[in-house]
């Protein structure tokens, strides 16, 4: 195995739905919340499109049969469901989402759509809207580092809309991506204010402690309460943040990537942003 099984459980439980479970009911147990992910993206065919969803529900019945359903949500990248095959792609993806999402309500909890690179960002969002007609509760993920986003966030910041906004880990080019750290830092800032603002539920998916301390101000400013926003951070990231934030009393929530394809999941994630490399060599060192 190229990657050691430590830094691969490190970052993903486990292969099984029962390894996503039993991670679910060890963060639950020590007040975090948890959104999982199962990992199947680039599905290449229906079939497949149809696995990745059934195996969501399976998911969705594994927690609701260890009581963790109001603990516990999904996140559904809609490219694992169909959105890539063609011109039906957006219609399958459609209605493999509506299945996880109906599956979702059923057992007490609910879906958030991932957002993936730029040139999927009007469909995931044309796709949301339509979603949301029947299921509100649907969440949307918004990525700082676009040029558009501070637009897509006023767009969102309404009653009952909970946006996730994280800085985004895809190679943009810069016609539509802040290039520059910083800048993408001030665009959080910017899109932050707006979410924080307005009438919907932010949850503010950051490692970067500046981000972190920010939005607990921003929150402040705008009379939040805990109930009313959270912070999400990613699994085998910042552990030792995480419970310092939920004994706080914040409300926090641990994404959690589980499934057979964790290898690719990992490389992604180091592919995407050479200096994810950095970033998840650095988590190693601290656990903190």
């Amino acid at each position: 195995m190229p990657v050691s099984s430590g830094i691969v459980h490190r970052y993903v439980p486990g292969e099984a739905t029962a390894d996503a479970v039993s991670a679910t009911q060890e963060l639950v147990a020590t007040g975090r919340r948890v959104t999982l992910d199962f990992l199947g993206e680039d599905t290449t065919d229906a079939a497949q499109a149809a696995a990745t969803t059934q195996a969501y529900v399976d998911l969705l019945d594994g927690l609701s049969a260890h009581g963790l359903a109001h603990g516990a949500e999904v996140s559904v990248k809609l490219s694992a469901v169909g959105q890539a095959l063609g011109a039906d792609g957006e219609e399958l993806a459609l209605a493999n989402a509506r299945t996880i999402c109906a599956a979702a309500r059923e057992l007490g909890t609910t879906v958030t759509l991932d957002m993936e690179d730029h040139t999927t960002t009007d469909r995931t969002l044309d796709t949301l809207r339509t979603l949301r007609v029947d299921y509100p509760e649907t969440g949307a993920v918004l990525q700082a580092y676009l040029h558009r986003t501070e637009q897509d966030c006023r767009d969102l910041a309404h009653e009952g809309s909970r946006v996730r906004l994280c800085k985004g880990a895809y190679d943009e080019p810069e016609r539509v991506a802040f290039q520059d750290r910083h800048e993408v830092s001030l665009s959080y800032v910017r899109c932050l204010k707006v979410l924080m603002g307005g009438a919907g539920y932010p949850m503010v998916a950051s490692h970067d402690p500046q981000l972190v301390q920010i939005a607990g101000a921003l929150a402040s400013r705008f009379g939040r309460t805990p109930d009313s926003y959270e912070y999400q951070m990613l699994y085998g990231i910042r552990p030792a943040e995480q419970q310092r934030l939920a004994d706080a009393g914040e409300t926090v929530r641990v994404y959690v990537p589980y499934g057979v394809q964790w290898y690719g999941y990992l490389m992604r994630r180091l592919a995407e942003r050479p200096s994810n490399l950095t970033f998840f060599a650095r988590s190693l060192i601290t656990k903190g």
